[in-house]
């Protein structure tokens, strides 16, 4: 089976995501606005598929991705096939539906699963990992075809996060026979889907997922650390309500490396520190207690992470 994998550029191909659909209505699709999709409850899931799920309502939207252009393009495209799926699907044509996300923690993948629900205006469908895994023999595998099944019932983007934890390869010699029998009924299960919606997995640890089931996915998508260029770009949004009396380019570049996580989490801290201290602007010295607590808080990480 084939299947495209997008790779984030580097140096000067990085761009604000999907900065060239900006204008349009719907803007990972394209023109006019997509019929509304109704906000569905988990009251009308039938039997247990409730218990493995829950509805969340997207709140954020396409300006705060900061994505490469590579990966950027890939959404665009996915989602205006989505616009144009009765007409694709008319030629006897598949869509792209099962999406892979990885990369590091922290750099867009879940915020943009949720950002795809928004922007198609579907219902996110987030899986709920440890009321999947059961304990009993097979219970797993059952668990997750009630899923599925609720996933084809309902046209939405099913988000499965820590997609490792379901999906590891079965060479692993950790892993026990029950979890082996699991990730042979995914194969199927992903294979197999029908729905009109979206599969959405991400994982950090891709390279423990077996083989075969990454050979399942329509789109592989692979989310890097942003740049400086796109770190700048990331503050000056995160802090727009307050602005800066400083130029964060220098910063920008100091903190290559971060993950978006980190960044946003930079902002929040000085943003707080600058309430606190009464002022309308984020002065230099609340961006530098930003950063020096993360810092502080990266080496206790790090300090607790060796020792265990």
């Amino acid at each position: 089976m084939s299947r495209s994998v997008s790779k984030p550029s580097a140096g000067s191909e990085k761009a604000s995501a999907l900065k060239p659909l900006l204008g349009s209505k719907s803007r990972f699709a394209g023109g006019d606005a997509l019929p509304r999709q109704a906000f569905s409850p988990t009251g009308n899931l039938s039997g247990r598929a409730a218990e493995f799920m829950e509805f969340v309502e997207p709140q954020r939207d396409v300006r705060e991705l900061v994505l490469s252009t590579d990966v950027s393009r890939t959404l665009y495209d996915i989602a205006d096939e989505y616009r144009h799926s009765e007409a694709i699907r008319s030629h006897g044509l598949p869509l792209r539906s099962r999406l892979l996300f990885c990369g590091p923690p922290g750099c867009g993948k879940s915020l943009t699963a949720e950002v795809l629900a928004k922007e198609l205006e579907l219902p996110f469908m987030v899986a709920k990992l440890d009321a999947l895994i059961g304990s009993m023999l097979g219970e797993t595998a059952s668990n997750l075809r009630r899923l599925f099944d609720a996933a084809e019932r309902q046209t939405s983007i099913l988000f499965l996060d820590e997609f490792d934890a379901l999906a590891r390869t079965r060479s692993d010699p950790t892993e026990h026979n029950e979890m082996r029998r699991v990730v042979n009924n995914l194969l199927l299960m992903i294979e197999r889907f029908k729905g009109r919606g979206f599969i959405v997995a991400a994982t950090n640890l891709e390279s423990t997922i077996d083989p075969a089931i990454i050979r399942r996915f329509d789109e592989v998508v692979l989310f890097g650390r942003p740049s400086a260029s796109d770190i700048r770009r990331l503050i000056k949004f995160k802090i727009r309500n307050f602005g800066l009396e400083f130029d964060v380019s220098p910063d920008a570049k100091q903190l290559v490396g971060r993950s978006h996580a980190d960044v946003e989490r930079i902002c929040n801290t000085a943003m707080r520190r600058a309430i606190m201290q009464g002022r309308k602007k984020i002065s230099r010295l609340d961006f530098d207690y930003a950063i020096n607590s993360d810092r502080r808080r990266k080496d206790i990480q790090s300090k607790v992470s060796s020792s265990v």
